[in-house]
């Protein structure tokens, strides 16, 4: 399974390369890449392109081969934080309550133990940094819970990440977007790394 990118107004507007036809057709895929390197864009891409979304500047074809594919969905960790969407659960006064009480860390969890489980067999599931919020221990708890997603319920998992826990892991099939000519990351301005930037 590939997608095709022949068009994208990010290759103009930010001097930026991604790859134009990218392997899907590993069931468990980290993306990779420094800041700005196109992770988060090349996630909306593969929506646009399953959707069949005509966006303006945007260009896909996805081949899916022979591989039968469900619908995808999108969770971005950072947009999507259910503590900051507390009128979605009005009717669910006890989630309210936990989503005030519970850490950003301990809701992301909850949404991996029993939101992400809850979807359709076969889902295409997109996530941008699910990290974030998480310990080094629940990291390896969430790479348990999506191997377990790919084998009990045959999910398809694209995960854009800077987790060292999920981009090690044997399972997982990862494509490095700094092996792609990019301009869009930061420069030799902001120092170079391990060094101090301070006069």
């Amino acid at each position: 399974m590939f997608l095709k990118i022949l068009s994208h107004p990010v290759f103009v507007n930010l001097n930026f390369h991604m790859p134009m036809v990218i392997d899907l057709s590993h069931p468990l895929i980290m993306l990779t890449g420094d800041n700005g390197s196109g992770k988060s864009t090349l996630l909306h891409s593969i929506l646009y392109a399953m959707k069949g979304e005509q966006v303006d500047g945007f260009v896909y074809r996805l081949d899916t081969g022979k591989v039968e594919l469900g619908k995808p969905y999108l969770f971005d960790a950072e947009q999507h934080n259910p503590r900051m969407q507390l009128d979605l659960f009005e009717d669910n006064p006890q989630m309210v309550e936990f989503l005030q009480m519970a850490s950003h860390g301990q809701v992301m969890l909850a949404m991996f133990r029993e939101n992400f489980p809850a979807l359709p067999e076969g889902t295409v599931l997109l996530l941008d940094e699910p990290e974030m919020a998480l310990s080094i221990s629940n990291q390896r708890r969430i790479l348990k819970m999506l191997m377990e997603l790919v084998d009990q319920k045959k999910f398809r998992i694209i995960c854009a990440t800077h987790s060292p826990v999920l981009l090690d892991a044997k399972e997982t099939y990862v494509i490095n977007l700094d092996d792609y000519t990019n301009k869009n990351v930061a420069d030799s301005s902001m120092g170079v790394q391990g060094a101090s930037t301070l006069q």
